[in-house]
């Protein structure tokens, strides 16, 4: 039995809650039935749907369970030739370096304040006022 050749077009064009599509390991799976039963809610399916979910699939860490399960929703071989949008490795990086920042700053705030309240404690109870 030949295996279906998914294109590019075919999979973006399956992105809807009644009709998703996702690819794993360049190959093409309708989790539309599956989707409600999703443990981890429908957003999450949802989010990766017309991209290479791959990345996302495997940093979850499926059960072998789970991946039983998708034998039976296989479409077909997704297509070689197919340029596919990739997840931004900067929208990451910014995400952390903005976290990282905001974390440097609080800090940057609490220690001055903490030495300026220490400062002035010692003066209190010294009575060097």
């Amino acid at each position: 039995m030949a295996t279906k050749i998914v294109t590019l077009e075919e999979l973006q064009a399956h992105t809807k809650k009644d009709s998703l599509y996702v690819l794993l390991h360049n190959k093409v799976y309708d989790v539309t039935k599956f989707i409600d039963e999703h443990p981890g809610g429908d957003e999450v399916i949802m989010a990766e749907a017309g991209k290479d979910a791959t990345e996302a699939f495997e940093d979850v860490g499926h059960s072998d369970e789970a991946r039983g399960l998708l034998k039976d929703m296989l479409i077909g071989d997704f297509e070689q030739n197919s340029a596919l949008p990739t997840r931004s490795t900067t929208t990451t990086t910014q995400a952390t370096t903005h976290t990282a920042s905001q974390s440097g700053s609080s800090i940057s705030y609490f220690i001055p304040l903490a030495l300026l309240a220490a400062y002035f404690a010692w003066r209190f109870y010294s009575g060097a006022a």
